[in-house]
């Protein structure tokens, strides 16, 4: 029976090792995958989900615009597909997080998501608001703070390392930019700025 799943973290938890691992598992017994990453973060290059260690997949493209249920219709009616997957999945709209759930209910094609859960404001993202409403398995991956307790949130730096509590949502940037802490650590951090 096919699921909505949404594997969701903080920075640095490994969420796009184990889209490619999970990708891999499928090709390896000669299944069909989809897989999908946000067009606007291009860090590694436009059209690919990259691992921090190394590894990496050319994927298709999604933005706000893209309707992902007739994409993926048509190309399961092209060659029969046994697995979407879907990384920066906090960037997907309301809109497109029913559209996969309509993947999974109609073309009963398992959908994996994977994404932050909140922004360094401690906010939940579009997408990740709705997956983790409408997803019927929840996964979280940890990772761990400096402290060795495990980081579930994410602090926003400026170019000289300082933490910022204000700004756009969406950034994108990596390790120069974000730093994954737990709870106390985002608090004690934030209130310092504030």
């Amino acid at each position: 029976m096919a699921k909505l799943y949404f594997y969701y973290s903080s920075m640095n938890a490994g969420k796009s090792t184990t889209l490619l691992q999970s990708d891999y598992n499928y090709r390896e017994r000669d299944m069909h995958t989809l897989v999908y990453t946000a067009a606007i973060d291009d860090r590694f290059g436009l059209g690919k989900v990259t691992s921090r260690i190394g590894i990496s997949r050319d994927a298709q493209l999604f933005n706000r615009q893209t309707d992902l249920l007739q994409e993926i219709t048509e190309a399961h009616q092209a060659k029969p597909l046994d697995c979407i997957l879907v990384d920066e999945a906090q960037f997907l709209s309301k809109n497109q997080v029913y559209q996969l759930s309509e993947v999974v209910d109609e073309l009963h094609i398992p959908v994996l998501c994977y994404g932050l859960r909140n922004d360094f404001q401690a906010e939940l993202f579009e997408g990740s608001q709705y997956l983790l409403a409408w997803a019927d398995k929840l996964v979280e991956l940890k990772t761990i703070c400096h402290c060795g307790r495990k980081a579930n949130f994410v602090l926003r730096l400026d170019e000289q390392g300082n933490v910022l509590s204000y700004g756009d949502q969406i950034q994108i940037g990596g390790n120069e930019r974000y730093v994954s802490v737990c709870r106390r650590h985002y608090k004690k951090q934030i209130h310092r700025v504030e």
